[in-house]
């Protein structure tokens, strides 16, 4: 095992010798190790707990987590680890425990169920159902005595108890009143209009719930969500509303300053407990950074302010530091909790920061703020930036170039002393689609910023997943770690491959990207397309151990599989002019414009990829004709590139055979040819196509000319 990694990492040694492993011993998940030594007798997903329910007639209890979440680790000391709670449900019911990463398709299912009953979800998510895998009671975190308003667990099970011996028919129907209920919220195939239209709905409903004081969305919790940074970016780029762009920066800034990132290491936690952004929970999650990256890098791209590509090159330095594993790929999440308690690893005293600091503790308290952590018995606090560094240092009458050196000098005192601090635990399994999404955040922030270094990170982890996570028919897998992978593919998985596979040709121009990824779509399509009602099953259409396929058109914490493969289909439908792959494409847009018709604000993922999609009226194509390597080629795709056009396609088309290659998989760069020897740019926007140019000043202004009347 790795430092800082434990198969419980909040149990003590002394009761793992007093305690014999249970099932969960034999499994390789992160989450489900943490409670192998459990009382509770616990059996992963499978057919053997199935069918021990189902020949006993005992309900099943499902908990569903996953191995950094705090709520999770305080359910399984209060509860799990209990010898009174484990002794009912040893005798009662027959105990699943899943890690929801490593099967989102189960999660999923449960999880939209615990939302339908209550109103509300998270995890640790907890279901109580019939043999045949029907629930008839759902909720998240229990105590394991009722208090704040909260029922008590062990109340919980005890009535259940009763109520399976006692009048277990209506515990039946109601399962299947709930299933009946459940079956066409699952599979219904409303269609709608993936237009304008719906762009600005989204836009104003956002706009409605934006916090014009503390920047982001809502109040508290507050989630960064950067997939709506992303789409309001590229809603300012095609209609110049100028709110948009407002909302970006605010909220990027804010979050900046706030105490939700992390200014010692880097990185950003799960969310702020507070509407100020100040106090954080604590956990780190692969797929936040993904995302943070590329909204900031998007940011960069539209606005040209360097704070933006620092702010994602300290968060890429994290990733790379603390996540990246040998061998390849990047690690799940750190957690929030280490032995010292939640956050510890994070928390500075004032008596701290001066005895660290020294001379220059004065200097760091105007940089940097302590907000107290509530409830802490330590007088703990979280560090946040005290304001903006060019203001600071006019009030200091500072330069702002020493400001930045000494400011960069109090952060490495202090991450030095704290790495000192035992360090939160790592999930160290390597998952097919937060890997995937950071390679394409990776591989767009080193095509904005100059930085060939991401690029080629990203390429080698993309080479790390196609030969490690593949099966012998070139089907895609979900999990890997320790040298082990399980579980077939999901949608998540295809999708966010594909997507970075995209990423990776304007990057490198290696045509050997596009290839794979019109591969991989092929077998997408095959596999997990709902050819009836558009879109994309979470699950492929192999799986059996669900009673129902879910088609997810909202996002979570990150973008829907549906509004991943469809910004992929646009994108792909181009570059082959593939009408397959355009009515995939528009079947799937139907499909989520449709179920999110009246709230669209759900859907930010799918309104980014449809902003700058051929439905939006926003893209160009781009083919140049001509060598890589020549300084013409170059200044043509350095012209290009001046611009935030997200909807911009660029192939590069070289000669010989070269070319040929480009014209088998991009058939959209066929017939262009360089002339007079130059380098040559072919532009269309839209139906519209430009004379060819050589002249990279001629491209930029039929760029600027084509955006205004494609876009706005």
């Amino acid at each position: 095992m790795q430092p800082g990694e434990s198969p419980d990492p909040h149990n003590s040694s002394a009761m793992h010798t007093r305690r014999l492993p249970n099932r969960l011993a034999r499994e390789t998940s992160p989450y489900l190790l943490q409670h192998a030594y459990n009382p509770v007798d616990w059996y992963p997903w499978g057919d053997e707990a199935f069918s021990r329910a189902a020949r006993e007639n005992r309900p099943i209890f499902l908990s569903i987590g996953y191995s950094t979440c705090h709520w999770c680790h305080v359910m399984a000391r209060e509860s799990f680890e209990d010898g009174h709670v484990a002794e009912i449900l040893n005798r009662h019911f027959i105990s699943i425990k899943v890690d929801r990463e490593e099967r989102p398709d189960i999660d999923s299912m449960y999880m939209g169920i615990c939302q339908q009953l209550t109103g509300q979800g998270g995890w640790p998510l907890t279901i109580v159902m019939t043999p045949e895998k029907k629930p008839f009671f759902a909720g998240t975190y229990f105590p394991r005595t009722g208090r704040a308003g909260l029922p008590g667990f062990i109340d919980i099970l005890l009535r259940i108890v009763d109520l399976w011996e006692t009048e277990r028919n209506d515990l039946y129907a109601a399962s299947d009143r709930i299933f009946s209920d459940t079956r066409p919220r699952y599979g219904r195939a409303v269609q709608g209009d993936p237009d304008r239209q719906l762009l600005d709905k989204g836009f104003l409903e956002l706009a409605a719930q934006f916090d014009t004081i503390n920047g982001g969305f809502g109040s508290a919790p507050k989630f960064p969500a950067p997939h709506i940074v992303i789409f309001l970016l590229r809603y300012w780029q095609l209609t110049g509303e100028g709110r948009a762009l407002a909302m970006v920066e605010q909220t990027l800034d804010a979050i900046s300053r706030g105490g939700v990132w992390d200014h010692v290491g880097g990185g950003l936690h799960r969310y702020a407990t507070d509407a100020r952004w100040l106090v954080p929970h604590f956990e780190k999650m692969l797929s936040d950074q993904a995302l943070f990256v590329l909204a900031c890098t998007e940011a960069y791209a539209a606005t040209g302010k360097i704070r933006y590509r620092t702010i994602a090159d300290v968060c890429i330095a994290y990733v790379l530091r603390e996540l990246q594993d040998p061998k390849g790929g990047f690690y799940t999440a750190e957690d929030a909790d280490s032995p010292e308690g939640e956050g510890a690893y994070y928390l500075w005293t004032e008596e701290e920061f001066t005895r660290v600091l020294g001379p220059e503790a004065a200097l760091a308290s105007t940089l940097f703020s302590l907000t107290p952590l509530p409830g802490s018995e330590k007088h703990a606090c979280v560090v946040s930036a005290a304001g903006p560094e060019p203001s600071l240092a006019q009030t200091l009458m500072i330069p702002e170039q020493e400001l930045a050196s000494r400011r960069d000098a109090i952060v490495s005192l202090l991450s030095r002393e704290r790495e000192k601090r035992p360090k939160p635990a790592r999930d160290t399994k390597i998952l097919m689609d937060t890997n995937a999404l950071f390679c394409m955040a990776l591989t767009r922030a080193g095509r904005v910023f100059g930085n060939p270094a991401y690029t080629d990170a990203a390429a080698r982890t993309v080479r790390f997943l196609m030969q490690n996570l593949r099966d012998t028919d070139g089907r895609i897998l979900h999990r890997y770690g320790k040298g082990v992978v399980t579980n077939p593919g999901f949608a998540d998985d295809y999708a966010a491959l594909i997507a970075a596979l995209i990423e990776l040709y304007p990057a490198t121009f290696e045509i050997a990207y596009l290839r794979e990824a019109i591969g991989l779509n092929a077998t997408f399509l095959e596999h997990f397309c709902d050819r009836e009602g558009g879109g994309f099953f979470t699950a492929d259409s192999t799986a059996e151990d669900l009673p129902l396929r879910k088609k997810e058109w909202y996002d979570g914490a990150v973008p829907s599989a549906n509004a991943t493969a469809f910004g992929n289909l646009t994108w792909l439908s181009r570059i082959t002019e593939d009408d397959a792959i355009a009515k995939a494409a528009r079947e799937c847009s139907r499909f989520i414009a449709g179920n999110a018709s009246r709230a669209p604000s759900a859907i930010t993922g799918f309104l980014a990829a449809l902003a700058c999609s051929p439905f939006a009226g926003n893209t160009q194509d781009l083919v140049i004709a001509g060598d890589p390597t020549d300084a013409g080629t170059r200044a043509l795709l350095d012209a290009a590139r001046r611009r935030y056009l997200p909807g911009l396609l660029i192939l590069i088309r070289p000669l010989g055979r070269a070319g040929e290659e480009v014209d088998e998989v991009a058939p959209a760069a066929r017939g262009r040819v360089s002339r007079d020897g130059r380098a040559t740019v072919y532009l269309c926007t839209g139906a519209a196509c430009f004379p060819p140019v050589s002249d990279p000043g001629d491209l930029l202004e039929k760029l600027d000319r084509g955006n205004t009347q494609g876009a706005r």
